[in-house]
């Protein structure tokens, strides 16, 4: 029996194979080391256990190579017992400029903006159903700055920061989901 068929015969037998396994936890591992590289207030942001999170912080102050290589295979295993692995994926990867996520949400903040823009204080509360945390003042002040510089033909950063603005609170939104 070929290795191939060992581990077709032991994932038909016996639920998943010991190379599966292996892949599944590298996949937790890597995660792990993306959280690494998070800023504190990236970190924050995380759907994830205190355990975890603990855990993150501490394998930071870690040097050691090896002592690293153990403490990432830690966090792997404190990942897979965290109730939604995907979302922190989700979360992580929203963060990343090239990712689907990432993309996803600039064009929901960008639609956003153009229709306040257009459309005035009717998305502006379309908007604060969407997002219940955002100031609808501050929003409606950022909205009718961009539509003035707009219509003036002029840029002086009104629209950039409404798309800002509305970017942090669709990230706070989603970030909650």
């Amino acid at each position: 029996m070929s290795q191939h068929d060992q581990e077709h015969y032991e994932e038909d037998e016996f639920g998943k194979s010991k190379s599966q396994l292996k892949r599944e936890m590298q996949s937790l591992q890597d995660l792990g080391k993306r959280m690494l590289d998070l800023s504190d207030e990236q970190l924050a942001t995380l759907p994830i256990s205190e355990s975890l999170r603990s855990a993150i912080v501490e394998s930071r102050r870690i040097r050691q190579n090896e002592a690293r290589r153990r403490h990432l295979q830690y966090i792997g295993k404190v990942i897979r017992k965290e109730d939604d692995p995907e979302a922190v994926q989700r979360a992580i990867d929203a963060f990343d400029s090239g990712s689907e996520e990432h993309t996803r949400r600039h064009h929901l903040a960008e639609r956003w903006r153009d229709r306040m823009v257009a459309e005035g204080d009717s998305a502006v509360g379309e908007f604060i159903s969407y997002c219940p945390g955002a100031e609808i003042q501050h929003l409606r002040n950022l909205a009718r700055n961009a539509k003035r510089d707009i219509e003036k033909q002029k840029n002086t950063g009104h629209a950039r920061k409404l798309f800002r603005y509305i970017r942090e609170c669709i990230d706070d939104v989603e970030a909650a989901d």
